[in-house]
């Protein structure tokens, strides 16, 4: 399903021991928005829906709602520090346009409803 690199597996596990690990999972999620037309949603959650996907990844959850599964499918997840900057990047191999600010994007079989970018 999904594939989580070590720095960003390490850099999670840091985000969720500052913010006291449990009850804490990852959740991620696609709604529509952004410039291209679908907008990834990563957060730190505490409450799972009845049709949550969870995945057990090197001592964290991760949580995918069932409407946004299939987005997922495929998908690396990195963290990387370039200078005094760092970030989380997503690789999707669903996204077929993507906007310039890499949170954006659409796939062959849905475009989502764009929305400005703030």
């Amino acid at each position: 399903m999904i594939q989580i690199s070590d720095a960003a597996a390490d850099k999670i596990t840091g985000m969720l021991k500052d913010i006291g690990a449990e009850p804490y999972f990852l959740r991620l999620g696609v709604s529509d928005g952004g410039c291209s037309g679908l907008s990834y949603s990563i957060l730190f959650d505490d409450s799972r829906q009845e049709d949550d996907r969870v995945i057990e990844w090197k001592g964290f959850e991760v949580v995918i709602g069932n409407a946004s599964e299939e987005y997922f499918e495929g998908v690396h997840i990195d963290y990387m520090e370039t200078g005094m900057t760092g970030g989380f990047t997503i690789d999707n191999p669903n996204a077929k346009f993507t906007c310039g600010c890499g949170a954006s994007f659409r796939t062959a079989a849905y475009r989502g409803k764009a929305k400005k970018c703030d």
